[in-house]
C-alpha cells in the first residue's frame, strides 16, 4: 500500500516509513500491485498519477470530519482526522492552523506562511533581506534585518500561541520543524496527514472488507 497526497506543486508517497515527493511530468513507476490510495487538491496531478499506475484509489469520500467549517482542504482534513485533542499547524506556503477539541474540528484559520511574509517586502529595497531564522523574540532588534525577521516570526508565534491557548501544538510541513521549536511541548510530525489517511483506511475500508 502507498499512500500520496497530492499537493498543487508536488505529489507527496509514503510507503513503509519513507517518505518523498515527485512532479507530475517525472512521476516513477511504483510495482503494479501496490494500491495507490490518494487525496487531492489539483486535478492534473490527479490525471498523471492515474495514467502512470493501474491501480489508485480515491480516499476522499471517506476522509470527513465532524464540523461546521466549509470548504476545508482534504489535506487539512487528513492532518486533522489522525488527533483527538489538539491545534494542527500545517506549515507551508501558507500557514493553517485548525483545532480539535474530542474529535471535533472547532474551526481554524490561514495565515502567510514565512517566505510569503518576506516576499510582501521583496519591492522595497531596504526590506528584501535574509532573514535571521536565529532571531531571540524576547529582545528588541537593533537593526532592519532582525527587526523584519522579528516582525515575521512574532506575528506568526503570537497568533498560534493566542489561538492554541493551552493545547497541545501538532506541527508539519516545510517550515513546521523550525516554527515547533518556539514553542512549548509542541511535536512536529512530517506524517500528519499520511496518518489521518491510514487511520480512515483502517476504519473504513479494511473493516469492511472493501474490495479494490
Amino acid at each position: 500500500m502507498i499512500l500520496c497526497d497530492i499537493g498543487n506543486s508536488f505529489l507527496h508517497f509514503y510507503h513503509r516509513g519513507k517518505i518523498w515527493k515527485e512532479i507530475a511530468t517525472e512521476l516513477t513507476q511504483k510495482d503494479s500491485n501496490e494500491v495507490i490510495f490518494y487525496i487531492s487538491v489539483n486535478e492534473d496531478s490527479t490525471k498523471a498519477l492515474l495514467y502512470s499506475h493501474p491501480k489508485c484509489f480515491d480516499l476522499t469520500p471517506y476522509l470527513t470530519l465532524d464540523t461546521a467549517y466549509k470548504g476545508l482542504g482534504i489535506d487539512r482534513i487528513a492532518a486533522c482526522y489522525s488527533i483527538e485533542e489538539g491545534a494542527i499547524i500545517d506549515a507551508g506556503s501558507a500557514i493553517t492552523v485548525d483545532i480539535m477539541q474530542d474529535g471535533i474540528h472547532l474551526g481554524g484559520f490561514i495565515m502567510p506562511g514565512i517566505a510569503q511574509y518576506k516576499k510582501m517586502f521583496s519591492h522595497i529595497a531596504v526590506l528584501n533581506c535574509e532573514m535571521n531564522l536565529g532571531i531571540d523574540l524576547e529582545a528588541f532588534p537593533q537593526n532592519t534585518k532582525d527587526a523584519l525577521s522579528f516582525g515575521i516570526l512574532k506575528s506568526i508565534f503570537l497568533t498560534i500561541q493566542n489561538t492554541a491557548r493551552n493545547k497541545k501544538l501538532y506541527f508539519t510541513g516545510g517550515d513546521g520543524k523550525f516554527l515547533s521549536r518556539y514553542f512549548n511541548h509542541a511535536i512536529y510530525d512530517d506524517t500528519l496527514v499520511f496518518k489521518g489517511m491510514q487511520k480512515s483506511i483502517a476504519k473504513h475500508i479494511a473493516s469492511k472488507g472493501i474490495k479494490l
